[in-house]
């Protein structure tokens, strides 16, 4: 580049050693405070999948995974449905077997319909409908759904791992064991929460899941953090925002919607939403039962870099 076309040091691309006599010198690339801090990444969309769940329900279709990717529209070269989170739907069908090796460090999982077993090293999982289980990376998981199609929700940090080109953990090196959460019991911690009560400090009367391993953060996985959130008819949640982003599964929520940044996002059976990094948002239930949705956030990032960000905003526009 001439000098007359350089107008400030924003303007120098990335500059080479002049004289590299070694490979490493010449791998080296340098920058300044003027075109270092000024990239410009894709933002993480406001979306819904809903096509996904579709796919996944439908009985025509073979077992297998149905991804939730947008990786490309984020700018990233590998799959992702948020910049650190990838969730996918799971179908099973009767009598087949379904195995994943996954190159993460834990997988999340709910089961929408159908029942069956996961093994997952020398421990195995009977799980079914509406049961929350987490498994080790390191190791294959290996579904089966020996008399009933099967339909699964699988969240995964795979994106994490991609973005610094990493293996999964080894065999017994996972940061958590199998975990299971079934369905009667998250219910009935549910109603725990219902019959305390809760004041105008917190966001919403959510079941937070976690395990032995990681009962301090009170994380599922030390990066996701996983909270059942339930909503009953007539209410609008607190509008509020963070710096993490948040991948949730409609479970059950007739009339309910989102409002993201003064914008309302209607809910559809079984569909992944995103709610992306800062913006303000609530959820509505306008319907007559109560609403369920889980949500998984890559909040554990956050909490141990102490930049959450969470605060209540007041004045956010909500439609009716």
């Amino acid at each position: 580049m001439s000098e007359t076309t350089v107008q400030s040091i924003a303007d120098l691309p990335a500059q080479r050693q002049a004289d590299a006599t070694t490979p490493s010198m010449g791998r080296a690339r340098y920058f300044n405070t003027g075109n270092a801090f000024n990239m410009i990444l894709p933002p993480v969309p406001d979306r819904v999948f809903a096509e996904e769940p579709a796919i996944a329900l439908d009985p025509s279709t073979p077992t297998g995974l149905v991804a939730c990717d947008i990786g490309e529209e984020l700018g990233c070269p590998f799959p992702a449905t948020s910049p650190f989170v990838l969730a996918y739907y799971a179908r099973i069908n009767a009598g087949d077997t379904l195995t994943t090796d996954l190159i993460t460090t834990g997988v999340v999982a709910y089961v929408i319909e159908g029942s069956g077993q996961v093994e997952c090293g020398d421990e195995s999982v009977a799980w079914g409908a509406g049961d929350v289980f987490v498994l080790p990376g390191g190791v294959s998981h290996v579904y089966c759904a020996p008399d009933t199609n099967a339909v699964l929700w699988l969240v995964t940090n795979e994106p994490q791992l991609a973005f610094e080109n990493l293996q999964a953990p080894l065999p017994g090196q996972a940061p958590t064991a199998v975990v299971h959460y079934p369905a009667a019991e998250m219910a009935r911690q549910i109603t725990l929460i219902d019959e305390v009560g809760r004041d105008e400090t917190a966001a919403g009367a959510a079941l937070v899941l976690s395990s032995e391993s990681n009962e301090a953060s009170r994380n599922a996985l030390p990066t996701l953090t996983v909270a059942m959130n339930s909503l009953p008819p007539g209410v609008t949640q607190r509008p509020h925002r963070h710096n993490s982003v948040a991948v949730s599964l409609v479970i059950q929520g007739g009339g309910c919607f989102s409002t993201v940044d003064g914008r309302r996002k209607d809910w559809s059976p079984w569909c992944t939403t995103i709610t992306p990094p800062v913006a303000v948002h609530s959820h509505s239930n306008h319907g007559n039962q109560q609403a369920l949705f889980l949500i998984i956030q890559d909040g554990g990032l956050y909490y141990q870099g102490r930049t959450m960000g969470f605060e209540f905003v007041e004045d956010a526009s909500v439609p009716a």
